[in-house]
């Protein structure tokens, strides 16, 4: 009986080292997994905020650019937002297509230095994208998610030609038919 037991521990004594650098191997693989998969995939959860941060950094100054005579895309953000983040990469783009054209400006809500601006232009919700004409007229307002393809719009809409902000608004909602039956008179209570 000492025998099988002493070769039942020497065979276990056997297995251990075999099973240690399996486990080891299962670990080494997953980790590297896990870091490659990280490394690929680092530009989508990344690159927006990356995104962000460099707006405000490479902004012109919304004193400037409300004066210096080019139009402009102001827009409150903050580094957090989920929907500011969603949008960068699009906004990116415009910079990049129509910067030599309009002031590209990106003010963070949560820096207390833009408090002015964002109670100046009434900042709701962001993203909040503002775009002003050449005379620094705010033209039109978007807040929350925004398609390309209607900020684009308004973008060539401001090189082309100056609307007040008014003629927007109208354009863009129905008229109220004027109703005479529920005329108010001083004595109705209404």
């Amino acid at each position: 009986m000492n025998l099988v037991s002493n070769t039942l521990i020497v065979q276990s004594e056997n297995r251990e080292p075999i099973v240690n650098t399996n486990l080891k191997t299962i670990l080494i693989s997953i980790i590297s997994i896990v870091i490659v998969s990280l490394l690929l995939l680092r530009n989508p959860f990344f690159k927006s905020t990356y995104l962000l941060k460099s707006f405000g950094e490479l902004s012109v100054d919304p004193e400037i650019a409300l004066t210096n005579n080019k139009p402009t895309f102001l827009e409150f953000y903050a580094e957090w937002c989920e929907v500011c983040k969603e949008m960068a990469p699009q906004v990116s783009a415009f910079k990049d297509e129509y910067e030599k054209d309009i002031n590209f400006v990106f003010l963070n809500v949560d820096n207390q230095k833009w408090g002015n601006y964002i109670q100046k232009f009434t900042v709701n919700g962001i993203p909040q994208v503002n775009l002003f004409d050449k005379k620094g007229n705010l033209i039109s307002t978007f807040i929350g998610k925004q398609d390309e393809i209607k900020i684009r719009e308004s973008i060539n809409n401001l090189e082309k030609e100056e609307k007040t902000y008014e003629a927007i608004i109208n354009d863009e909602f129905s008229s109220i038919q004027e109703n005479k039956n529920n005329e108010v008179t001083p004595r109705s209570h209404g």
